[in-house]
């Protein structure tokens, strides 16, 4: 006769738990999916809910004659529905389902204002995620996880490789145009008593040049390694300062530090 083993309710909760723990990378990889497929920007051009049917033949297959297989289509949108990225209507009728965009979708708009399409694309890439491999080597033999991974630290690493470059920097920029409408609204008065700002590892200059925008009086000065301030555009009122602010930051009345 088989054993039988005797799970109590925590240990049967214990047990579900671990299983969550072991897929939640599936949410991180059904939002990659939608972003690189545009499915919200496809959404939000018909201007109101769609059916599969309709994203689908809306997808750039890139040429393909094959047509975007949809049963895989509609599992990550089933996955995303229940996670309210999305949401779903089902007709009265028994028509198709049609799925519409959700405060949560908003955010994954390309060429919105305010997107994280760009900060998904990066956390997500190989590149980004290849570190979170390393947390077991780290504690065996202390370290980087992002060195572990790729044998250099990642402002080298960004250096060397322009893609990864333009992808981190694009992720920090998009972060950045979040942050600065709170900036500037919230920090009215203080921004009003100075007249140089250095905004600190600054990136493409996305937010000193917003603060600079609403502040004209303000003189920007975006500080960053060099090979990030290379590639950025010019903003009125501000200047790029190639720089390691381990070793040194420009002269300012006041500086701006943005971590993520």
């Amino acid at each position: 006769m088989v054993g039988t083993i005797d799970l109590d309710e925590e240990m049967l909760q214990g047990q579900a738990d671990i299983w969550r723990f072991i897929y939640a990378f599936a949410d991180s990889m059904a939002l990659k999916s939608v972003v690189e497929l545009r499915i919200a920007n496809i959404i939000h051009s018909h201007g109101g809910a769609v059916t599969l049917s309709q994203i689908a033949s809306c997808i750039n297959n890139g040429g393909s004659r094959t047509p975007p297989d949809i049963n895989c289509l509609s599992r990550i949108m089933r996955l995303l529905v229940r996670r309210k990225v999305f949401a779903v209507q089902h007709p009265s009728d028994g028509g198709e389902p049609l799925y519409d965009l959700t405060h949560s979708s908003k955010w994954i708009l390309h060429d919105s204002k305010l997107t994280l399409a760009p900060q998904i694309m990066a956390q997500t890439h190989p590149w980004l995620m290849a570190p979170w491999h390393c947390f077991s080597r780290c504690v065996k033999e202390g370290g980087v996880a992002f060195k572990k991974a790729h044998g250099s630290e990642i402002w080298d690493f960004a250096s060397e490789k322009p893609e990864f470059n333009g992808l981190f920097n694009n992720a920090m920029a998009c972060t950045a145009k979040i942050a600065s409408s709170a900036i500037v609204m919230g920090y009215k008065e203080g921004l009003s008593r100075i007249g140089s700002l250095v905004n600190v590892g600054g990136g493409t200059g996305g937010l000193i040049s917003e603060i600079v925008k609403a502040n004209p009086h303000i003189k920007g000065i975006n500080s960053d390694l060099p090979h990030v301030v290379s590639t950025v555009p010019e903003y009125p009122g501000v200047c790029h300062i190639g720089d390691d602010m381990f070793h040194g930051i420009p002269n300012g009345d006041a500086i701006i530090i943005k971590v993520l």
